[in-house]
């Protein structure tokens, strides 16, 4: 008898990077990734805030409704998936990869977040770089952008050490604070040595739902 086909493939996705490990995020998870949520982590300020929970409650509300948006909206020309990433068999931090207008843009966004005990040890930029290594390879973007407050270093650090270069500098309208936008060209990215650090698997029975023919 054959195999039964997922219902949502997506979810077989694994990318085994530098001291990470990366799938994609389930139901199941939100409980433990709000837990471990730091407080300093910026959520999307246009969340829908609800009068009878506290604030901690309203942040576990836009993560769990950022996840369902993600995948009940998905589709190949407009997509959101993301990743909870593990080090030594713990929850570390989530990463997204975006691919907004992907079948006419092939270029890729991302955003992510480290729980305080992770952070400056390298595991961002794995994270980073996994989830290129996903966009670059079976997806066949041809280039990737990010932004980052201007005084976010760490942030910064990780998009220039993969080889990102600055573009320009717009204002988040919400804080007028200056964000400042990277992009990496396919080039670059084969340029910067991190291309074969990462294991991509699971990947071939999702290609559909990026609107590419499975092998």
């Amino acid at each position: 008898m054959a195999a039964r086909a997922s219902a949502w493939p997506l979810h077989g996705i694994r990318l085994v990077g530098d001291g990470v490990r990366l799938r994609v995020l389930t139901e199941a998870d939100l409980d433990e990734v709000v837990g471990a949520l730091p407080d300093d982590v910026e959520l999307n300020p246009s969340a829908t805030p609800y009068a009878g929970l506290d604030e901690r409650g309203n942040r576990g509300a836009a993560v769990a409704q950022a996840y369902w948006r993600a995948l009940g909206t998905w589709s190949p020309d407009d997509w959101a998936l993301p990743f909870v990433a593990h080090h030594d068999g713990a929850l570390v931090g989530v990463q997204w990869l975006e691919g907004p207008d992907y079948r006419v843009e092939r270029t890729v966004d991302s955003s992510s977040w480290l729980v305080s005990e992770a952070r400056g040890r390298g595991l961002g930029t794995a994270m980073r770089a996994a989830v290129l290594t996903l966009a670059f390879g079976p997806l066949a973007a041809v280039a990737a952008v990010s932004s980052a407050v201007a005084d976010n270093a760490a942030s910064l650090g990780v998009s220039r050490r993969l080889g990102y270069r600055d573009t320009h500098t717009s204002v988040l309208p919400h804080s007028g604070a200056p964000l400042q936008h990277v992009r990496l060209t396919r080039d670059a990215w084969l340029a910067s040595g991190q291309a074969g650090r990462t294991r991509v698997e699971g990947v071939d029975a999702a290609l559909p739902l990026f609107g590419r023919s499975a092998p």
